[in-house]
């Protein structure tokens, strides 16, 4: 079938809602349509171009943010926070690595969420699920359940805000390298993993000094004062992302103007689904979940039909197992799909395949199992001599209490003092930036990239 920005309302298109006002869904989405875009298609060029470099072993992949954003979360704080927090870690791994780190945030446009179940039931009362607050509010009430389309305008809103910030954050003096010692967060002073971030940054300092002595400054070094950082979300309301479906001017491609990156998950990725087709047809660099029920028939059709052209960066195949399955499933998934010669960028989503519930109630993830899956993906790499690119995370700069484990050493009975995650459980600062450490010794030691 002939693409077009809605020709995927000719297939099945999983984990939608169902809108019982056709009438104000449409005023919305044309509404949506004539809003200006959040982003601009020569960056995502940009970007593809970079993933490129991962692809090729020459940068390392860093993708982090919220499992779905809230709008009652979302504010100048919370967005400095967990930009702080990126930047901290891809210091740590570009020391490690001797590379550069492309930075993307799930930020920006990461509010809808796929569920396990259409419905949710407690004390004998049924409801639609929470989807994120793109499509339903997230309190247990009849009227907050309901899908809302005009929810989809107060997303935009939010996403214009927090891409605004986010450019002044990356462009307007706050990701100097000179600032490295600003990037700490207050309660994160007195652990171990701070510690060790504050001798770098004064290695780092020591490093400055010598280049400026030497004519390389931030008046004429643009790297040293600012930094790319790119916005991502999982393309999953596809009504709202027609509504930002847009021709460039400068080459007549499709772009989507809402985001850089987007990618279709585990639920939802289907050949012949909607969501696929839809991404077929747009130009911005894609992500495509694979997870331990992967077919590599379907995996193989998806690679064909989101990269037809073998474009360096286009695509990029994040593998989300779960510690107890990495090493039985992913290898052979990895040298089926190496052996076709196509370009793809492989990174690590170790927060999808190890969600538990613990004995108190709370979904969580332990931390030790979100490393012995970024572990056994890159020493699989290594063994078949083929290219890890990076990781994916689900994280904020927030003080929570959501994973168990880390430097807090989080336990069961701890979660409760600040779980504020409206869907999945996130790292906080100091299980993000211990991992980051983690990570650059085995990256540095072990000469894995």
């Amino acid at each position: 079938m002939k693409w077009s920005k809605d020709s995927w309302k000719n297939f099945e298109a999983k984990q939608m809602p169902s809108y019982s006002d056709q009438g104000n869904l449409e005023k919305v989405l044309e509404n949506l349509s004539s809003l200006p875009p959040l982003i601009f298609a020569g960056e995502t060029r940009s970007l593809k171009s970079q993933i490129h470099q991962v692809q090729k072993g020459e940068s390392f992949y860093l993708q982090g943010g919220d499992c779905a954003e809230s709008f009652s979360e979302l504010n100048p704080n919370t967005i400095r926070d967990t930009f702080k927090l990126l930047l901290q870690m891809s210091v740590v791994l570009t020391f490690a690595t001797n590379k550069p780190v492309v930075k993307l945030g799930r930020i920006g446009g990461q509010f809808a969420k796929p569920r396990s179940s259409d419905f949710e039931e407690k004390n004998g009362e049924k409801l639609p699920s929470y989807r994120g607050d793109i499509i339903n509010a997230f309190e247990f009430k009849k009227d907050s359940r309901e899908p809302n389309p005009s929810r989809m305008l107060h997303a935009y809103n939010h996403s214009a805000s927090t891409l605004n910030l986010l450019r002044a954050f990356a462009q307007g003096g706050f990701a100097s390298l000179n600032q490295l010692n600003k990037w700490n967060l207050d309660f994160a002073n007195n652990f171990e993993s701070t510690k060790k971030y504050k001798d770098l940054s004064q290695k780092i300092e020591q490093s400055i000094k010598f280049m400026n002595a030497c004519g390389i400054n931030e008046q004429n070094t643009r790297e040293l004062r600012e930094t790319d950082f790119y916005t991502s979300h999982e393309a999953l309301l596809l009504p709202y992302e027609q509504a930002f479906t847009r021709i460039d001017s400068t080459t007549g491609d499709w772009y989507n103007v809402n985001s850089h990156f987007l990618w279709v998950g585990d639920r939802t990725r289907d050949p012949n689904g909607a969501h696929i087709h839809y991404l077929s047809g747009i130009k911005n660099p894609l992500g495509l979940k694979v997870g331990p029920s992967t077919s590599i028939d379907d995996l193989k059709k998806n690679i064909d039909i989101l990269n037809p052209d073998n474009e360096g960066g286009r695509l990029t195949l994040i593998v989300r197992m779960g510690a107890d399955k990495i090493k039985s499933t992913f290898p052979s998934i990895l040298k089926e799909i190496d052996s076709l010669g196509r370009n793809v960028t492989w990174v690590c989503d170790p927060m999808h395949g190890n969600t538990s519930t613990s004995n108190s109630g709370y979904k969580t993830r332990a931390t030790v199992n979100i490393f012995n899956e970024i572990q056994s993906f890159f020493e699989i790499h290594k063994a078949q001599g083929s290219i890890p690119g990076g990781v994916h995370l689900e994280l904020t700069g927030l003080n929570v209490t959501e994973c168990v484990g880390g430097p807090d050493d989080i336990k069961d009975e701890n979660l409760g003092d600040r779980y504020h995650t409206f869907c999945d459980p996130r790292l906080n600062v100091n299980q993000s930036l211990e991992l980051s450490f983690l990570l650059a010794d085995l990256l540095s030691n072990d000469n894995i990239i």
